[in-house]
C-alpha cells in the first residue's frame, strides 16, 4: 500500500469537548464539521476557517452521530440509550424531538435519506428501525446479534442493512419486507392463559393454596404467561426475531412456515468487530477488530 503526501488544511479547537472527542462527521455540502465529546457536548464548526458555529448539551456522552443535509437534522445517539434530533442552522440549533427504545447505550447510527428511516444499534444487542419520514411513529426491532452492535450501514439500491457486532457476526438484513412492530409487554398478577398466580401475588396464592409462578412474556402477543403456558420457542423474522424466542403455546401454533422464513443472512467475520465502513459503489466492506486486524470483504455476492 502506498501512502501519498497530503496537504495540511487546518485544525479545530474543541473548547467544549474536555472529556475527549467521541465522534467526528464532515458535512461537505454545508462546509461543516460536527463533533461530540465525553463532556456531553455536541458542536459544529465551519470547515473553512475553523470557527465554532454552535454547541448543544446532550443528556449523556454521545456515541453515535448522523446528519441529513436536506432537512439539516442531526441525529445524536448517547450512552443513556436516547436518540436526539436537532435542527441545525448556521449559528444555532433547536431541539426537534427525543426518543428512546434501547436499554443500553447507542453504539451506531445509520440514516437512509431516501426512505427517511433511522437505524440505531446498541450494546443491548438490538437494532431499531425508526420510521422518521413516515410520521407514523413506528419502530421495528431487529434481533440478530449475541453481543453489542458495533456498526451499521445501509445499501439503498438493494434495501439491505448491514450490521456488525462484537460477536464477530456480519448480518445482512432484507429491509424490503413488511415488518411488524413488537407488542408492548402486558402487566398481570397471574398468568393470562391459565390464571395461575405469579409469585408476588400473595393474596391469590393464599386463597388458592398454590405456589406462585415466575412471570414470562410471549414475544408475539405480549401477554404475561407462566413457563408451562410458554414452553415453546420460535423465530419470528417479520418482528425482527431471527433467533428463537419464547412464545405462548397458542401463538406458537398460529405461526406459519412462511412467517418463520428468515429475512437476514449471517456471516462469521472470525474477529470481534469494533468498526466498519461500507463502500457501496464497489460493494466492499472494511472491518477492524480487537485482534488488531483489518479485513476487506467483497459483499457483492450477498448485497445484491
Amino acid at each position: 500500500m502506498t501512502i501519498h503526501k497530503s496537504n495540511y488544511i487546518g485544525s479545530f479547537t474543541e473548547t467544549q469537548n474536555f472529556g475527549g472527542v467521541t465522534v467526528v462527521l464532515f458535512v461537505l455540502e454545508m462546509e461543516w464539521v460536527l463533533s461530540t465529546g465525553q463532556d456531553k457536548s455536541f458542536t459544529w464548526h465551519c470547515s473553512e476557517n475553523g470557527q465554532q458555529l454552535g454547541t448543544y448539551q446532550t443528556a449523556a456522552w454521545v456515541s453515535g452521530l448522523q446528519f441529513d443535509v436536506e432537512t439539516r437534522h442531526a441525529f445524536v445517539g448517547d450512552h443513556s440509550g436516547q436518540v436526539t434530533i436537532l435542527k441545525l442552522e448556521q449559528d444555532n440549533c433547536s431541539l426537534v424531538t427525543t426518543f428512546k427504545g434501547h436499554t443500553s447505550n447507542v453504539t451506531a447510527l445509520c440514516w437512509d435519506p431516501v426512505q427517511r428511516v433511522l437505524f440505531s444499534g446498541s450494546s443491548d444487542h438490538s437494532i431499531i428501525m425508526w420510521d422518521i419520514g413516515g410520521r407514523k411513529g413506528t419502530a421495528f426491532e431487529l434481533q440478530g446479534h449475541n453481543d453489542k452492535v458495533q456498526g451499521l450501514c445501509y445499501a439503498p439500491h438493494t434495501r439491505q442493512l448491514i450490521s456488525c457486532g462484537s460477536d464477530g457476526g456480519i448480518v445482512i438484513w432484507n429491509m424490503d419486507v413488511t415488518r411488524q412492530e413488537t407488542p408492548e409487554w402486558l402487566d398481570s398478577d397471574s398468568c393470562q392463559k391459565c390464571e395461575q398466580p405469579f409469585f408476588w401475588n400473595f393474596k391469590q396464592m393464599w386463597d388458592s393454596k398454590k405456589i406462585g409462578l415466575r412471570q414470562h412474556h410471549c414475544r408475539k402477543c405480549g401477554q404475561a404467561v407462566c413457563g408451562k403456558c410458554s414452553s415453546k420457542r420460535s423465530t419470528i423474522p417479520l418482528m425482527g426475531f431471527e433467533f428463537e424466542v419464547r412464545v405462548c403455546d397458542s401463538c406458537h401454533g398460529s405461526i406459519t412456515d412462511e412467517e418463520r422464513a428468515p429475512t437476514a443472512t449471517f456471516h462469521d467475520s472470525k474477529h470481534s468487530i469494533i468498526h466498519m465502513q461500507y463502500e457501496p459503489t464497489r460493494g466492499w466492506l472494511l472491518t477492524s477488530g480487537t485482534d488488531k486486524i483489518i479485513k476487506l470483504w467483497d459483499m457483492t455476492p450477498v448485497v445484491s
